[in-house]
C-alpha cells in the first residue's frame, strides 16, 4: 500500500557553493527524493533555465569572451530578472523549485570576488528578483572543490579559470554568509544553512535530507 503523500506547501530551495562542491549533484539528488516522495520538483539554474538564460550563460562562461565586471553583474541579474517570473509561476502553481545559485552567488562572486559595491548590486538585484526569496539556501562547502574539479580534465569556463585570489574570496564571503550576523543583514537571501560537502555523494545527500527535514517535517 502507498503511504499517504505528506501535505507541503511549494518552497524555493537554493544549493549554493564555491566551484566544485557538489551543487548540481546534490540538487539533483534532492530534487528527486522530493519527486519520489510526490512532490512536484522543477529544478532551474543560474543563469539559464530560460531562452535569454541560457543564452547569457553561455556569453557569462565562454572563456574567448572578455567580459567587463559591470556588465558581468547586470548579465548575471538580466538572467535572473527572466527567470524570477517562472519561478514564482512555478510556486503558484504548487511546485517545489530548486535553483541551482541565486542571489548569495551575486554577493560572493561579484561583490567578494570582482569588489563591486555592495549596496548597488543589492539595488539591482531588487530589481531582478523583486519580491522573490528562499525559503532556504544549502550552502555546501567542501575546501579544494576548485582543485577537485580542475583535476578530472573538465575544461574550466571563464569564471573557473579567474584565478586563486579571486576563488580565494569568493570561499570566504561564502563562510560569512552562514553567520547569523550577515543574514540579519541580507534578509533578502532568506535563511542559509551550511552543510559538509566531503565525503560521498550519498553521505553529502544524507546531511542535505537531514538540513531540510530540520527546517520542515512535512517535505521528506
Amino acid at each position: 500500500m502507498t503511504p499517504p503523500v505528506k501535505p507541503c506547501r511549494a518552497r524555493l530551495i537554493v544549493f549554493e557553493g564555491a566551484e566544485g562542491v557538489g551543487k548540481t549533484t546534490q540538487a539533483a539528488r534532492l530534487a528527486d527524493a522530493l519527486r519520489d516522495a510526490g512532490k512536484p520538483t522543477v529544478i532551474v539554474r543560474e543563469p539559464g533555465a530560460t531562452w535569454l538564460g541560457e543564452k547569457i550563460r553561455g556569453l557569462l562562461l565562454d572563456s574567448h569572451v572578455e567580459v567587463d565586471t559591470r556588465a558581468e553583474v547586470l548579465l548575471f541579474l538580466a538572467a535572473r530578472a527572466q527567470l524570477a517570473p517562472d519561478v514564482r509561476a512555478h510556486l503558484a502553481a504548487g511546485t517545489t523549485v530548486i535553483a541551482d545559485r541565486f542571489v548569495l552567488s551575486t554577493y560572493a562572486y561579484q561583490v567578494a570576488g570582482r569588489g563591486l559595491p555592495a549596496d548597488l548590486v543589492h539595488y539591482a538585484n531588487t530589481l531582478a528578483a523583486g519580491d522573490l526569496v528562499p525559503d532556504l539556501t544549502v550552502l555546501l562547502s567542501l575546501p579544494g572543490g576548485l582543485a577537485r574539479k580542475q583535476a578530472s580534465g573538465v575544461r574550466q569556463d571563464r569564471i573557473e579559470s579567474a584565478g586563486v585570489d579571486f576563488h580565494e574570496r569568493v570561499a570566504a564571503a561564502f563562510a560569512v554568509c552562514v553567520t547569523p550576523e550577515w543574514q540579519a543583514e541580507h534578509p533578502e537571501c532568506g535563511p542559509i544553512i551550511a552543510v559538509d560537502g566531503s565525503g560521498s555523494e550519498r553521505a553529502v545527500g544524507a546531511r542535505v535530507r537531514a538540513a531540510i527535514t530540520s527546517q520542515w517535517d512535512d517535505m521528506l
